[in-house]
């Protein structure tokens, strides 16, 4: 998993939701919350891509050894890669902030259940309750 996926409510500066007795689940509260979580991360996701803009502009040189050039190029492309899983991560907490448009936030896309405020602040672009997403990796992992 990249380290930008690893990103919990506590990475992201946030204190995890405290759930109060007999609250209803995926109440406004809860839904301001991961609104809040999700746009802090990505925030910080573009910052990051602005980082590597400037970085790459102001370190691109045309070293006349080739072996100097191979690392550079090698150093580069490794940060693309790993501002493409970052943009692929951007576009999925666009559609998590979708879900929250539509109060449709934190219910297991395969089966409707909640998947629950935790399993959310651990991973805040889940789609799949536990249950489903363990089904999910044996049906991965069966398939090779």
């Amino acid at each position: 998993m990249a380290e930008t996926e690893k990103k919990g409510a506590r990475a992201l500066g946030f204190e995890p939701y405290t759930v109060a007795q007999d609250e209803e689940y995926m109440n406004a509260d809860q839904e301001e919350h991961f609104r809040g979580l999700l746009l802090e991360w990505k925030r910080q996701l573009m910052e990051e891509v602005d980082r590597t803009v400037h970085h790459m502009q102001d370190e691109a040189t045309n070293f006349p050894d080739p072996n100097d050039r191979a690392t550079q190029e090698s150093e580069f492309s490794l940060e693309l890669r790993t501002r493409d899983r970052e943009r692929k991560l951007i576009r999925k907490i666009d559609e998590a902030l979708g879900r929250i448009d539509e109060h449709d936030y934190g219910y297991c896309e395969a089966c409707g259940v909640e998947i629950g405020v935790r399993r959310l602040e651990a991973r805040p672009t889940a789609t799949l309750c536990i249950d489903c997403k363990t089904l999910d990796e044996i049906r991965e992992r069966q398939r090779g």
